[in-house]
């Protein structure tokens, strides 16, 4: 998605300056200019940042904070349901540039230990039914809808799949297990606010390193 909009952008930029530019009596020379600045960066962007260079500034920016927490809302929701199950974490990432220097194409990600086996009894089924849908509970307690979870749900869907589950059963469980975590997390959100918040201030950003020792 980042790229073809990077790449959008900077055709209606180009695009808007062949139309306005000689009306406000800029050179064609500075519009040619902007044209080749704008293609460089989006070759940048690709070669450097594997086409994320949109996401990256937008997270750069003032408003940016508002995107990370989002992120950081959806990573506490899965850290406090993990910490529930007890299952182990490895490692969580909020924004784009953390992910991009662990060598992920995302915006956030809670890494966790692999199940066990390829088809799962249904008891562990549960408990991951509950850590994966956990992220896109926290962003709907908090803003009302989740923007975030595809590869949550994804990764949810082949589990029942490969366990030998048929689809009522998988969605039946699933609905049981979302109105589990939505009741755990309601219970504890303020831990879940305040976990969010310690992620966004670790995560680093264009300009900004993460705080030594996070």
């Amino acid at each position: 998605m980042a790229e073809p909009l990077a790449a959008g952008l900077a055709v209606l930029m180009v695009s808007l300056l062949a139309v306005v530019g000689p009306a406000l009596g800029l050179s064609p020379w500075w519009i040619t200019l902007a044209a080749a600045v704008a293609l460089g960066s989006l070759t940048v962007d690709a070669a450097r940042f594997g086409g994320r260079g949109g996401h990256l500034l937008a997270e750069a920016l003032p408003g940016g904070l508002r995107r990370l927490r989002r992120i950081a809302v959806h990573e506490a929701g899965h850290l406090q349901i993990a910490s529930h199950e007890s299952m182990p974490v490895r490692q969580v990432l909020v924004g784009s540039l953390a992910c991009l220097r662990a060598g992920l194409s995302s915006a956030g990600s809670t890494l966790l230990d692999p199940p066990v086996s390829a088809k799962l009894p249904l008891e562990e089924l549960r408990r991951w039914s509950r850590v994966l849908q956990a992220g896109m509970v926290a962003e709907e307690m908090q803003y009302g809808v989740a923007i975030g979870g595809t590869d949550d749900r994804a990764l949810l869907g082949r589990l029942w799949a490969l366990s030998g589950y048929d689809v009522a059963t998988a969605q039946r469980e699933q609905r049981q297990a979302r109105r589990e975590v939505k009741r755990l997390l309601g219970e504890g959100q303020q831990a879940l606010l305040q976990q969010a918040e310690a992620l966004l201030q670790a995560a680093p950003r264009l300009g900004r390193q993460a705080p030594a020792g996070v």
